[in-house]
């Protein structure tokens, strides 16, 4: 089994983003939804990224962000990679001169597969929890074995995961990626080093 990677989201502060990194995370995700509670601003992004050591990836998490809007923030904050999380079509993903991986919240009646068809350009698919009304960052976990094999594009795996149980999601789901934010923190927007730690561990022994 290939080495699954990890990506903590919801980074606010440039200690839990360190943190993240000394864990031995892949990626770290920083939100731009002003509704979110771990939403950043453009001046916290460049603190937090100038303070990144090479080799991260950055992560820009957006929910039916207008396309002007967006193009002006990434002319301020050097994102690697775009996150959508909202109502967005394939067009609207792309265009940005950047990878983009596609957040699809899942239901117990969905095609997943054919979801997954209708974003042929994106790097990877991110699958969420569909909660009415919260585009992701819920904490809940949804049916892992919706989840189709033998997808040529990369899945990431979200929603309610934690420390305790990410070693039974990745044996379940085998994913290219795992992706946690509310499952690692002390409180909304702030991460626990220690769980940051125990989630990274447990993946790195799938």
């Amino acid at each position: 089994m290939s080495v699954v990677r990890s990506k903590i989201c919801g980074i606010t502060r440039i200690e839990d983003a360190l943190a993240a990194i000394a864990a031995g995370a892949d990626a770290i995700g920083l939100v731009f939804y002003p509704k979110s509670p771990r939403a950043v601003n453009i001046a916290q992004a460049q603190a937090i990224l100038a303070a990144l050591p090479p080799f991260v990836t950055t992560v820009g998490l957006f929910v039916n962000m207008p396309r002007e809007q967006l193009n002006a923030l990434l002319a301020q904050v050097p994102l690697d990679l775009l996150q959508f999380h909202g109502d967005e079509t394939a067009a609207d993903c792309a265009g940005y001169n950047r990878p983009f991986i596609k957040a699809l919240r899942i239901k117990s009646d969905d095609d997943v597969a054919a979801m997954i068809g209708e974003y042929p350009a994106a790097s990877g698919i991110l699958l969420d929890t569909f909660v009415p009304g919260i585009p992701g960052g819920t904490g809940e976990a949804f049916d892992w074995s919706l989840v189709p094999k033998g997808l040529d594009t990369p899945i990431i795996l979200a929603g309610g995961l934690t420390p305790e149980n990410i070693a039974s999601a990745i044996a379940q789901v085998q994913p290219y990626a795992v992706d946690v934010s509310g499952g690692v923190e002390a409180s909304k927007g702030i991460k626990d080093a220690a769980k940051v730690r125990a989630f990274v561990a447990a993946v790195r022994a799938c």
